[in-house]
């Protein structure tokens, strides 16, 4: 369908996913509801795993339709370890466009464990929103401020502790949570308006990470650092998908083990602290060369394997 005109292929393509979305979002309410109104134990494993097939189901979709409206090519560099669907991860990656949400999904799809993110506990009463996050199993995260802990210092460690319960679930079914730590999507304004001394990337916010990893950071076999990149559209990535002129995609995945000294108390020790935001910073670094040398090196990463979009 990419041959078709850009004014004719967007509202089809807009059309399709949000069906799409429609279509399964109502199933998974009703699904939620009945799990929430009848807490029998056969019950609610039933609507978890149906949920759980509406949430497979609509990824898939979304990559056919990706696929369907563009002649796309994909181009990934795996990890030399693998991946597998019976391991937990946490997955950080650089954040370009809302795109990179369902192409994670897509690059997760038969690999590993369904992506997750972490909702904040405030979502958990937003009609729809809270009751999906709920029936889906996302984490909710419990954050205090340092000045709600100022004034009631009994509170400490109560926030993390309250996410690790959240995460109990997780003990027993493979997971991979996805955390996109520059907080927000690159812009060139917002490059500047940060004062980012990265060339490709924003600043990267170390909280929430040092925050998931205090909450279950035992539970991960790896984390997966992932580079993304869509060499032929830096703007309007969304847009040109929905017109058929999504070229390339590239994905660099680097596993990375879960050690001692990346999991403390990152909001009441400074040294743990600063230390951890220098890993943070230098694992960005590493990844703005990496997109650089990309770009230098004819938009080609050197071991890349290419799979065609048919079978990304």
């Amino acid at each position: 369908m990419s041959t078709l005109p850009a004014w004719v292929l967007a509202p089809i393509s807009f059309a399709l996913f949000a069906l799409n979305l429609a279509f399964w979002g109502l199933i998974v309410l009703v699904l939620s509801l009945l799990r929430l109104l009848l807490p029998v134990a056969a019950v609610q494993r039933f609507c978890s795993r149906a949920v759980h097939g509406c949430y497979y189901c609509w990824i898939g979709i979304n990559a056919f339709f990706i696929r369907l409206v563009n002649n796309l090519d994909w181009q990934e560099q795996l990890p030399a370890e693998g991946l597998s669907r019976e391991q937990w991860y946490l997955m950080i990656a650089n954040h370009q466009s809302w795109l990179d949400v369902v192409l994670l999904m897509q690059f997760s799809h038969d690999r590993m464990p369904l992506p997750k993110f972490f909702i904040k506990d405030e979502l958990r009463w937003v009609p729809f929103i809270g009751i999906g996050a709920w029936a889906l199993d996302m984490p909710f995260m419990k954050r205090y401020s340092k000045a709600f802990l100022a004034k009631h210092p009994e509170r400490q460690g109560q926030d993390i502790d309250s996410t690790r319960r959240s995460c109990e679930k997780f003990r027993h079914q493979p997971t991979t949570i996805i955390n996109f730590v520059e907080g927000t999507r690159f812009s060139k304004a917002k490059q500047q308006l940060k004062n980012s001394p990265f060339q490709y990337l924003l600043p990267p916010k170390a909280g929430g990470i040092a925050f998931t990893l205090a909450s279950m950071g035992e539970q991960f076999d790896a984390m997966l650092d992932v580079t993304i990149i869509y060499p032929d559209n830096p703007k309007h990535i969304v847009l040109a998908m929905l017109s058929g002129k999504l070229k390339r995609v590239v994905l660099q995945i680097e596993r990375l083990p879960v050690t001692d000294d990346m999991i403390g108390d990152y909001f009441g020790d400074d040294a743990f602290r600063q230390q951890f935001q220098q890993w943070l910073n230098d694992r960005w670094q590493r990844k703005d060369q990496l997109i650089g040398d990309f770009h230098r090196a004819g938009q080609r990463l050197p071991t890349l394997h290419q799979t065609s979009a048919s079978s990304g």
